[in-house]
C-alpha cells in the first residue's frame, strides 16, 4: 500500500525477493512513470500487460536509461509492445508464448528504436522469426535461444549488407539451441565490432565463411572481454578456411560435432590466447599441426573422433590433457598408450614428413636426470672436497635460520 500511494519514484528493484502471484493492476499502472524497473528472480505469475512497455516512460525527457528486467519469472502470455525509449529488456527464463509478429513488428514507424539489450532466452515462443530487424538499428545483444522457434533466419538476420552499417555496433549475437537452419551466409563477416558468436544446436548447413577473418573484434590478443566462437551440433561441411587462425584474439572455439573435412590448418598456432579448442566429431583428417603444441594458454582440447592420424606434438601442455581428447582412429604418443611404431613402419599414417626421432619423449626425461644427477653431486663435491666453500655455506644457512627466528619473535609466533 506504501508503494501504491508513491508518486515520484523514478527507480524500483524488488529482485531476489521471494514474492509470489500475480503483479496488481495498480502497479502496472504507476510503473508508466518508472525510469527502470527490476522484478527479477521471484516468483511472479501471470500476463504482463501488452500496453505495460508501451506506456513505459512517454512522460519522460530521459529516454536513454529505461530499463525492464522481468527474467526469472513465471510471466505467460504473449510478449508485451515495447515504449521507444526502452533501452534494456529482459524477459529470460520465463513461460511467455506465442509468436515474435506482435512483439517485433507491430512498432510506431514515426520514431526510432533505442533498445540495445533484448534477452527472450528461455520461453516457449514459437513460430518463425519475422522479418523486421531494420525497426531496431540500436541493437547490440541479442539472445533467442532455448524457445520453440522454427523455420528459416529472415533475411534481414541472414544478414544483408545494410547490417554492416545499421547494426555495426553488434557485439554479441547468440540463436543457439534452436531450429534454424539454411546456409550461414558471408553477410555475417560485416559485423566487426562481433565478440561472441553462439549459433551451436540448430541444422545450419553449408561451409563456414571464408570471410570470417573480417571479424577483427576477435583479432585483439588484449582484448579485455571474452571472444568466442561456438558453431557445434549443425550440419556444417567444408573444410576449416586458412584465414579463421588470423583471429588471434579469440579464446574459446567449438566447432564440434559437424561434418567438417580436410586438415587443421597449420596456422593455429598463432592464436596464442586460445584457451579452449573442441573439434571433436567432425572428419578431419591428416595429423595434427605442430603449431599446436606451442599454444601455452589451452585449457581444453578435443580432437577426438576424426580421421586424424600419426604423431601427437609433444609439449608438456598436450601430453597433460586427458587421452580422451585423442580418441578414435590412428593417433600416437602419449597420452594415449599407443607406440608410433610398428615393425619399424607407422601404420596408415599421412607422411607429412618428420624427422623427429620417435623416442625423443624419453631422451627428454633421460637427459633431464642426467643433469639433474651431475647438478647435485657437483654442488655436493664442491662442499665436500673445499672446506672454506663448505664453512660458508654453514655460515649462510645459520643466519638465515637466525633471521628467520627473530621474524617469528617479531610476529609472536614463537
Amino acid at each position: 500500500m506504501w508503494l501504491q500511494a508513491q508518486k515520484n519514484i523514478q527507480r524500483v528493484d524488488i529482485s531476489n525477493s521471494g514474492i509470489q502471484g500475480e503483479v496488481p493492476t495498480w502497479f502496472w499502472n504507476i510503473s508508466s512513470g518508472f525510469q527502470s524497473l527490476d522484478l527479477s528472480h521471484n516468483q511472479f505469475v501471470g500476463e504482463v500487460p501488452t500496453w505495460f512497455c508501451s506506456r513505459f516512460h512517454q512522460s519522460l525527457n530521459i529516454l536513454n536509461f529505461s530499463f525492464v528486467l522481468l527474467g526469472f519469472n513465471n510471466f505467460s502470455g504473449p510478449l508485451p509492445q515495447i515504449s521507444p525509449y526502452v533501452n534494456e529488456l529482459d524477459l529470460s527464463n520465463n513461460c511467455f508464448s506465442r509468436g515474435l509478429f506482435h512483439f517485433l513488428c507491430e512498432t510506431n514507424e514515426t520514431v526510432s528504436y533505442l533498445l540495445e539489450f533484448l534477452n527472450l532466452e528461455g520461453n516457449d515462443l514459437s513460430g518463425e522469426i519475422p522479418d523486421c530487424w531494420m525497426n531496431w538499428p540500436e541493437l547490440l545483444l541479442l539472445n533467442l535461444g532455448d524457445n520453440n522457434l522454427t523455420g528459416g533466419i529472415p533475411r534481414s538476420m541472414e544478414l544483408p549488407p545494410w547490417l554492416g552499417m545499421r547494426l555495426s555496433d553488434l557485439i554479441i549475437l547468440s540463436l543457439s539451441s534452436n531450429r534454424f537452419y539454411g546456409e550461414l551466409p558471408p553477410e555475417i563477416c560485416y559485423l566487426k565490432d562481433l565478440q561472441i558468436l553462439d549459433l551451436a544446436n540448430n541444422s545450419f548447413f553449408g561451409t563456414i565463411p571464408r570471410c570470417i577473418s573480417n571479424l577483427t573484434a576477435m583479432y585483439d590478443k588484449i582484448l579485455a572481454l571474452v571472444t568466442s566462437m561456438d558453431i557445434s551440433n549443425n550440419n556444417l561441411s567444408g573444410d576449416i578456411p586458412i584465414s579463421f587462425t588470423s583471429l588471434v584474439g579469440l579464446r574459446f572455439c567449438n566447432f564440434s560435432k559437424n561434418h567438417l573435412t580436410g586438415r587443421i590448418p597449420n596456422g593455429i598456432g598463432d592464436m596464442k590466447v586460445l584457451e579452449s579448442l573442441d573439434l571433436s566429431e567432425n572428419q578431419l583428417s591428416g595429423q595434427i599441426p605442430q603449431s599446436l603444441s606451442s599454444l601455452s594458454t589451452l585449457s581444453f582440447l578435443n580432437l577426438s573422433y576424426n580421421n586424424l592420424s600419426g604423431k601427437i606434438p609433444v609439449s608438456t601442455q598436450l601430453q597433460s590433457f586427458n587421452s580422451s581428447s585423442f580418441q578414435g582412429y590412428e593417433l600416437c604418443r602419449l597420452p594415449l598408450l599407443v607406440n608410433c611404431s610398428l615393425g619399424g613402419q607407422i601404420p596408415h599414417f599421412d607422411t607429412e614428413k618428420d624427422e623427429r626421432d620417435e623416442d625423443e619423449l624419453d631422451w627428454f626425461y633421460i637427459v633431464m636426470s642426467i643433469g639433474f644427477g651431475l647438478s647435485f653431486w657437483g654442488v655436493c663435491s664442491c662442499l665436500l672436497f673445499k672446506r672454506s666453500w663448505r664453512h660458508a655455506y654453514y655460515r649462510f644457512l645459520d643466519s638465515c635460520w637466525e633471521s628467520l627466528c627473530i621474524k617469528l619473535q617479531i610476529w609472536g609466533w614463537i
